[in-house]
């Protein structure tokens, strides 16, 4: 992959100040969507596990195109859109969903760290405001972005997008069509807290909200880039796209240019990345306190509750959650009153 050129003073003030890239994923090995088929459980290739989606083929779910990445990520040479439709129901559940998860044994789940993406919609096609939107979340829920009405809200519809904190809204603004918010988590494993780093378009990232506690749990294995709609009676689906940019993980110095490491400088963008500052730069919005989605409806559920302990043998997890397969080091108890059902040699869930 080649990248535009750029000059050797911006070359080594990325070099210097970038933090380290533990996981890329960011589209540029792909030639096409239907790439993500070579990866499976028995030949695990790729930046991406591909096995959450409907039984359609790989391209009514994910494509990728130059136009459907931020404008000012020019470390990107693709974007991907991600798509819920009328098949996008995975394993036989009542919920859509179309995600991808890092392929990776790199330490993303280890000391301090940032998840980086940016995310788009447009008019058409787009999110419904009707149903909650889960987004960029882990299997613990302990972080993610929410959009739509918020399961157990009153009301019928919600503009907004939202972070949260185990289910509670940290963070919103509305979610207009057109504008990419380039994200990054915070992530402090160790310290067991969650920032928020925030901006639009080409705009440098800046820290909205300083890290505070969270129940942070995470196998390196559950990040889940892409989108998971609640059922809602009386709402029928519609196609909805989600535009998505940017997507690495890196450790060190947060990277704050939208450009991305690796990649040169937008004319009007930082090139540069910078240290965490202990002081958010900007209030959060206030919004209504949401009860965590454990509390709703069966029919509504969330597919996994926060976790009660970092400990696999001590905590416990809700319906639709992980809990086995090879590999899996998260919880492996259900709450009552489901239990863990295998469904092949890499996957149990609760049911």
């Amino acid at each position: 992959m080649k990248f535009p050129v750029f000059s050797a003073l911006a070359a080594q003030i990325l070099s210097v100040s970038a933090g380290t890239v533990l996981w890329d994923g960011r589209f540029n090995e792909f030639s096409a969507s239907t790439d993500l088929n070579n990866w499976s459980w028995g030949n695990q290739v790729g930046p991406y596990q591909y096995y959450i989606h409907g039984a359609s083929a790989v391209t009514s779910y994910v494509n990728l195109s130059p136009d459907f990445r931020n404008p000012a990520d020019s470390g990107s040479k693709q974007g991907a859109k991600i798509t819920l439709d009328n098949t996008a129901y995975w394993n036989g559940q009542n919920m859509r969903r179309t995600e991808l998860i890092p392929q990776t044994t790199a330490a993303i789940n280890k000391g301090k760290v940032f998840y980086h993406f940016s995310l788009m919609r447009k008019d058409t096609n787009a999110p419904a405001l009707t149903r909650e939107h889960q987004i960029a979340f882990f299997e613990s829920h302990f972080t993610e972005l929410k959009s739509g009405w918020q399961s157990g809200a009153a009301g019928v519809s919600d503009p907004l997008l939202r972070w949260c904190i185990g289910g509670q809204t940290k963070w919103s603004t509305n979610w207009d069509a057109g504008v990419w918010h380039n994200v990054a988590y915070e992530i402090d494993f160790s310290a067991n807290t969650v920032g928020f780093w925030h901006s639009t378009g080409s705009n440098p990232l800046t820290q909205t909200i300083a890290p505070v506690s969270a129940s942070v749990s995470s196998n390196g294995a559950d990040w889940h880039v892409g989108v998971l709609e609640l059922p809602r009676d009386g709402y029928p689906d519609s196609n909805e796209d989600y535009f998505w940019s940017g997507v690495y993980i890196e450790s060190g110095s947060l990277t704050t240019s939208v450009a991305g490491p690796g990649a040169a400088p937008v004319p009007g963008s930082s090139s540069s990345s910078s240290s965490i500052s202990q002081t958010p730069t900007s209030t959060p919005t206030s919004t209504p306190t949401l009860s965590p989605s454990t509390l709703v409806t069966s029919t509504t559920k969330s597919h996994s509750a926060p976790v009660s302990s970092t400990s696999a043998a001590s905590c416990s997890v809700a319906q639709y959650a992980q809990c086995g397969g090879n590999g899996f080091s998260g919880c492996k108890s259900c709450a009552a009153p489901y239990t863990c059902k295998f469904s092949n040699d890499w996957y149990s869930q609760c049911l």
